[in-house]
């Protein structure tokens, strides 16, 4: 069967030989004074679970395992690197990172039905997977985004995370740092979700985007009353207004009964899961989370068949810097006219890699020409301003 193409002719993914010497996590957490809410949990800190992997010739390479939740789950998945996914990789030699996720996936299927955490396995797997991408760009000597086959760095950003508290602070402190669409978190208080959502957009005005996440917040009658509640604010997207299990008849069910498009995909595990997603005729904004399933060689044909039919890919991405900016990559390498979320919360394990995000020009970054990720980093930087607990 011949493979699926990106847009303008997208050739498969490249695949450079290479053999793994070592395998190695950090975990570090961020202090933080204004905790990060959600409809299903508060952050008081921000964590982040970093993975290097050097080969036999010494080139590195770094990834991200996403650790958002619970809060003791990001020293977690970097025991499941340690432990479970490194001693399948070390000392082997692979075609390229494709075949090493094939590897990771194939040989821990029945662990993650046995325990019943497909959710973390594929958190680590994903890690590992986009450490081994950036190696790869950086032997190649080319900025990741063109390594895959990328004509352009630029890409668009928006600044997302927006808490219900102070709403239109955030928004105003993320419109002068240079962000011209937005994304305000909901499926808090009702009342006061479509008071936030009134004066954001009067602040605004007509020509910024605003999207809504209701973080899986509503149950079906409550999204139906909700959606219908804010037809007329000009809503660019809603993200999970459903929970992620909920059978597709019922996301299509709401997505009728809506001009505002519905959005999800952060939460959806596999390409069948994806495959369902895509053809179920209620989404056109699909959302993977490379840091959480897939990383880019699960990702990268997922993307093709999102925009074969004609959907807007927006990568979700809500962590440190090395996941940012592996999506930032991804989505520069697919030439699509998605644009990425940039958290507008404080998180120094995520601004000391690329502070120019938090900085975009007008709503759009870019990545510029340096090999892989386009950063270096060294682990004494992040215990400047987090503290080490793995």
């Amino acid at each position: 069967m011949e493979p699926l193409l990106l847009p303008h002719h997208r050739p498969p993914l490249p695949q450079d030989p290479l053999t793994i010497s070592s395998i190695k996590t950090y975990v570090y957490r961020a202090p933080i004074t204004k905790p990060v809410k959600t409809s299903f949990g508060t952050m008081h800190d921000r964590p982040a679970v970093f993975v290097q992997v050097i080969d036999t010739d010494g080139v590195e390479g770094w990834g991200e395992a996403w650790c958002n939740f619970p809060a003791c789950g990001a020293e977690y998945r970097a025991q499941l690197i340690d432990v479970v996914l490194a001693p399948l990789l070390v000392g082997r030699a692979f075609s390229g990172p494709s075949s090493a996720f094939s590897r990771m996936m194939e040989q821990t299927q029945v662990l993650a039905l046995q325990c019943g955490e497909p959710g973390p396995l594929s958190q680590a797997v994903s890690g590992i997977d986009i450490a081994l991408w950036d190696l790869s760009a950086r032997r190649a000597g080319l900025p990741l985004w063109k390594y895959l086959g990328g004509v352009s760095d630029d890409i668009g950003v928006y600044a997302s995370g927006i808490n219900p508290d102070d709403a239109v602070g955030t928004v105003r402190s993320a419109l002068s740092a240079g962000h011209s669409s937005f994304k305000l978190k909901v499926g808090f208080d009702d009342d006061k979700d479509l008071r936030n959502v009134e004066c954001v957009r009067d602040m605004l005005g007509s020509e910024h985007s605003l999207m809504l996440d209701a973080n899986q917040g509503w149950d079906i009658p409550r999204a139906m009353r909700m959606t219908a509640l804010l037809e007329g604010c000009d809503i660019a997207w809603i993200e999970e207004p459903l929970r992620a299990n909920v059978r597709w008849p019922c996301w299509k069910d709401l997505a009728h009964s809506t001009d505002i498009p519905l959005a999800a995909g952060e939460n959806l595990i596999g390409a069948p899961a994806f495959d369902e997603a895509i053809m179920s005729g209620a989404l056109r904004v699909i959302q993977p989370d490379i840091a959480k399933w897939g990383g880019i060689s699960g990702n990268w044909p997922v993307i093709a068949r999102i925009l074969a039919k004609s959907l807007r890919y927006c990568p979700h991405y809500l962590g440190g810097g090395i996941g940012l900016l592996a999506s930032a990559h991804l989505l520069a390498a697919t030439g699509a006219n998605g644009i990425l979320e940039i958290d507008a919360n404080p998180n120094p394990l995520r601004t000391f890699s690329r502070p120019a995000f938090s900085h975009p020009d007008q709503g759009r970054v870019k990545l510029g020409s340096e090999p892989g990720l386009g950063v270096l980093p060294t682990p004494g930087e992040w215990e400047t301003v987090a503290r080490r607990c793995h």
